[in-house]
């Protein structure tokens, strides 16, 4: 027998349905906020990745599916999804005169990191990322954003926020930074690789020695210049004031290297311990660093499977859907067949082909989780007619073929 490899699932049943369902929520909310769809390929040059994540992340370190194609090109499956429509973005030439786009996507992505619980090689990904806006009105839009997808699907968090500064004050903080970690000792290995290529991500390291040694370190909230101290002041009150509650923390900087200015973190307790369920921020420098004309951006991400596996612990009841048609004799599947035909053009149906008695059919448009059941006898062959069960409010009766769709 022939398995899926190592770390990759296939959707199906219970988790495709959650997978859709969240999907269809996102999509109707990003909508809402005038973002489109666009789809960017799943394999790209590993150079993107490598110029826009960063030598300092993990994902560039450890985790990249990278391999040399036929023709001899160095490629890499999409780890993530932001850089993909940076380059999008500019390859499209966007950039030139800092165009509005406002796109959002999802799917599959891939890191090659050891599978275990709520981490798999092939992962789901919707995200969206904003181009052309340096207003922080968009960032607290973005936020907004996740605030209200969450909402909808009815799931608790708590939003991290930080300014990680911009070209003008970053640089000297940096230069704090290091000096103060030159004279610790004792940081794990990849802290020590993260000193010499972003030291601020040593910031973010889970590492708890690493943290105690961080207790003194300089805190970038406090060597922001006035532009960014004003736009994370104004961003603050943005959020106050559209009822969205945050905690600050100013060792939130994200895993990639790109982001300047906001940072979030939108994190839950309702898959055991505190884990993050999304995040993002601004990356005004990221369209300068893959070769476009400087420019503004923004955009989140939002792990799938962590949110399938909150709505599953919950065991949240999915809403029946669609119809259910059958028939108590063959003789009448032809008669059926015509009328699921005509009714597929409005609505989900699913026909059975085979001839049972009415209390099987019932146990399977039950297992199907239809919400309505029809079904045809010798008496609703004869009369043109059809007998009709809510499988939700349990409503019985019989209905003409006639007025069948007026009905419904």
């Amino acid at each position: 027998m022939i398995n899926a490899l190592k770390g990759m699932k296939d959707l199906t049943d219970q988790s495709a349905k959650y997978y859709k369902k969240i999907i269809e929520v996102c999509e109707n909310v990003a909508n809402n906020y005038g973002f489109e769809f666009i789809n960017t390929p799943h394999l790209e040059q590993s150079v993107l990745f490598k110029r826009s994540v960063g030598e300092s992340s993990d994902i560039v370190g450890k985790e990249m599916y990278e391999f040399i194609d036929k023709g001899g090109n160095e490629v890499c499956m999409r780890p993530e999804g932001t850089a993909g429509a940076v380059r999008a973005y500019i390859e499209k030439k966007f950039d030139k005169n800092i165009s509005v786009k406002r796109w959002f996507y999802h799917g599959s992505m891939f890191r090659y990191e050891r599978p275990q619980k709520g981490r798999l090689r092939e992962f789901h990904q919707f995200g969206v990322e904003s181009f052309g806006i340096s207003s922080v009105y968009e960032d607290a839009s973005i936020v907004l954003m996740l605030a209200e997808i969450f909402s909808r699907l009815d799931i608790k968090f708590k939003l991290i926020i930080n300014s990680l500064g911009c070209s003008k004050c970053l640089p000297p903080y940096r230069e704090k930074l290091i000096h103060y970690l030159d004279n610790q000792e004792g940081f794990c290995e990849d802290c020590k690789r993260r000193k010499s290529l972003n030291p601020i991500r040593v910031l973010d390291c889970k590492n708890e020695q690493c943290q105690n040694l961080l207790h003194q370190a300089p805190l970038l909230e406090e060597n922001l210049c006035q532009c960014c101290l004003d736009d994370f002041n104004h961003l603050q009150s943005i959020l106050k004031e559209n009822g969205i509650d945050f905690t600050l923390d100013s060792k939130l900087v994200r895993g990639l290297d790109y982001y300047s200015k906001t940072a979030f973190e939108f994190i839950s307790d309702e898959i055991g311990a505190q884990s993050a369920i999304a995040g993002g921020g601004r990356y005004d420098r990221l369209i300068e660093y893959l070769g476009g004309k400087s420019g503004f951006g923004i955009g989140f991400a939002m792990g799938i499977e962590r949110i399938m596996a909150i709505l599953e612990q919950k065991e949240e009841k999915l809403q029946r859907e669609g119809i259910y048609l059958c028939s108590l004799d063959e003789i009448y599947i032809s008669k059926i067949f015509k009328i699921a035909t005509k009714l597929r053009k409005n609505y989900k149906v699913l026909l059975s082909y085979d001839a049972k008695k009415l209390a099987k059919h019932l146990e399977n448009a039950d297992k199907a989780e239809a919400k309505i059941f029809l079904c045809m006898g010798e008496n609703e062959f004869k009369n043109e007619s059809l007998f009709y069960k809510n499988l939700e409010n349990k409503d019985e009766k019989t209905i003409k073929i006639s007025d069948l769709e007026q009905f419904l």
